[in-house]
């Protein structure tokens, strides 16, 4: 196991820069997931500490090696992709075994490391199977198998369940965060599922358009987003914003409508800035309740243990979360409260308003 530094690292293709200056300490043991949307930039830094891209400027640490100019096979790390990458040819104890083959291992300590992980895993009773005759989710196993005998320094996850079905991304996810618990090697994951973020992650790296926006525990990036697109982008369903005035009463929207604030934020009466509300910190009350929004229901979306309601209110749709079973109709005309310990303030370029 070790720790992993990246110092200012960048990256660019040509005159086109993709990482613009990242820096993340990742501790011994720990478990890190880079998370974002499409084209952030997060697959191109791993396979930058991977070895599978050149780097153009900064420099990666591996426990006390920089490593910009160490092949991949020498930097001690293991690698599962979302394709798998298994050999067809192979059976599963060949394709686990195929690694230690290379270097050398002895064909006992082969069979012990394979058979090791074979059992960790659920797949002693596939070892002689060929990956044509695997699920999905079996062949995952396979892929991380085949990493784990490697015993590395640290494992590197490139969207290894995007090719999954949902039910069985939900197993994985628990597998492979039980996986971790058991080895304590240091891991880096990267997906856009901010879910598997929230679930799996010790920290969560949140990228965009090449720069890391804010690093955190999942709960603290919920809870203190550092601005407006971490607020959006973590969370699901995705934060509700609502752009008005500061005044003394509180925020005024455009329509006039005034949301009481319990606190007093750090910024004039008169500022421009942006209210976020999470879902489920919207409040349901009759229609033409004193400081509230006035909206109309568009969509109620059930799913058991909670109702998702989509409204139309001024601004545009707003999500709301209702932990209990939901009576309203769809059409029918409502009041929205934001709960004022809850809200989140944003000023006019994203970043977060403390409050005094």
């Amino acid at each position: 196991m070790a720790n992993v530094a990246i110092r200012d690292v960048r990256k660019s293709f040509g005159a086109v820069s993709i990482i613009k200056g990242v820096d993340v300490d990742i501790q011994d043991g720990e478990f890190v997931i880079l998370v974002g949307p499409s084209g952030c930039g997060k697959s191109t830094l791993l396979r930058m500490i991977a070895g599978l891209e050149d780097i153009t400027g900064g420099d990666i640490r591996i426990g006390s090696r920089i490593v910009n100019d160490v092949p991949p096979k020498d930097r001690d790390i293991a690698m599962v992709f979302q394709s798998y990458a298994l050999y067809p040819h192979m059976t599963v104890a060949e394709n686990m075994a195929f690694s230690l083959k290379l270097k050398g291992v002895s064909q006992a300590e082969q069979k012990k490391r394979v058979g090791d992980a074979a059992a960790s895993l659920g797949l002693t009773p596939l070892l002689d199977r060929y990956p044509r005759q695997l699920s999905g989710g079996q062949r995952q196993r396979v892929a991380m198998g085949r990493a784990i005998v490697r015993d590395p320094q640290v494992f590197l996850f490139d969207e290894p369940l995007s090719n999954l079905d949902a039910k069985l991304r939900v197993q994985m996810r628990a597998e492979i965060k039980e996986l971790h618990q058991r080895l304590k090697t240091t891991t880096i994951y990267v997906t856009h599922d901010q879910i598997e973020a929230m679930t799996m992650a010790d920290k969560i790296v949140v990228m965009h358009d090449g720069i890391v926006e804010q690093i955190g525990a999942p709960l603290d990036l919920y809870d203190r987003p550092a601005n407006r697109f971490v607020a959006g982008f973590i969370g699901s369903p995705a934060m509700n914003f609502l752009d008005g005035r500061l005044e003394e009463g509180g925020l005024v929207l455009p329509s006039g409508t005034v949301l009481p604030l319990d606190l007093r934020p750090s910024v004039p009466a008169g500022t421009k800035i942006t209210l976020g509300i999470r879902p489920e910190h919207l409040q349901i009350a009759p229609a033409g309740t004193p400081g509230s929004i006035p909206a109309t229901v568009s969509v109620i979306e059930p799913t058991g243990a909670d109702t998702t309601l989509i409204v139309k209110a001024e601004g545009g749709n707003l999500t709301v979360v209702l932990r209990e079973r939901c009576t309203l109709k769809a059409g029918e005309a409502v009041a929205l409260r934001p709960v004022p310990q809850q809200a989140h303030l944003f000023d006019e370029q994203g970043k977060r308003i403390a409050f005094v």
